[in-house]
């Protein structure tokens, strides 16, 4: 590849460029790598065929997501990919913080601790494009919680576990599949939706450490999650004009 004022380069491409090539971009990440990428002119996206199934999205911790369809929910596993490397991150970063600053020693064992950051960052981002992927694929009608995770991670107790689920990049991921595949997705207030009885409203409360909804009116019980993940779908389903919950958990 030719650059004006660079000259030429070899890359290796991701995948093929689709449309005509208007300008790139040239960075390098902070282990030393060098990424090259492109803006194209692309037509207009061919829509993926809608389909009729609706869903509402739990966020959470014990898991990453909780689907409503089915009679117990489908379950999205967190992978915690910071837990998973934080024992070797802890390694580097104790040999780094030994070393002497200014010095070249320095320099060398500062690469090892942006190495296994780089990696958990893009095994989040490869996690968060492929969920968001298969709930597009899936479902033409989203209803998510409209959570301000940049408040949340106040919670000095939570903000390292919410950091690590990547709440913000699911969502920004999920809205932008969406919208290029012409489904329909919503936001939510997610107030009391993991209190409140999806069948007949009666709420109360419910600590983080309770994971099964127990209903004294109607005298049923769901997961905590799947609960929630309904009440999302029925304020989702109010400006639809549908009023059945379980009609709409297909």
């Amino acid at each position: 590849m030719v650059l004006s004022k660079v000259g030429t380069i070899r890359l290796v491409l991701h995948r093929p460029l689709e449309g005509t090539p208007k300008s790139c971009t040239l960075r390098r990440s902070s282990t030393g790598k060098r990424y090259v990428s492109f803006s194209c002119e692309v037509p207009e996206p061919t829509l993926l065929p809608t389909n009729a199934l609706q869903v509402g999205i739990d966020i959470g911790l014990t898991t990453s997501a909780t689907l409503s369809p089915g009679p117990n929910g489908e379950a999205i596993d967190n992978p915690r990919f910071l837990r998973t490397d934080e024992k070797e991150l802890a390694k580097v970063q104790r040999k780094f913080a030994k070393t002497e600053k200014g010095t070249p020693e320095r320099r060398k064992r500062r690469k090892p601790v942006a190495r296994v950051h780089e990696r958990i960052a893009f095994r989040r981002d490869n996690f968060a494009n492929q969920t968001a992927r298969r709930i597009v694929n899936r479902f033409g009608f989203i209803a998510i919680e409209d959570l301000e995770v940049n408040r949340m991670v106040h919670n000095h107790c939570l903000a390292k576990s919410i950091s690590d689920a990547s709440w913000s990049l699911f969502f920004t991921l999920l809205f932008f599949k969406a919208e290029s595949a012409g489904r329909r997705i919503v936001k939510v207030n997610p107030a009391y939706t993991s209190q409140q009885c999806h069948r007949c409203g009666h709420r109360q409360k419910m600590p983080l450490s309770e994971r099964i909804y127990w209903c004294e009116c109607r005298k049923g019980e769901w997961g905590r999650d799947h609960n929630a993940s309904l009440n999302v779908l029925a304020l989702g389903r109010q400006g639809l004009g549908g009023n059945s919950v379980e009609a709409a958990a297909l």
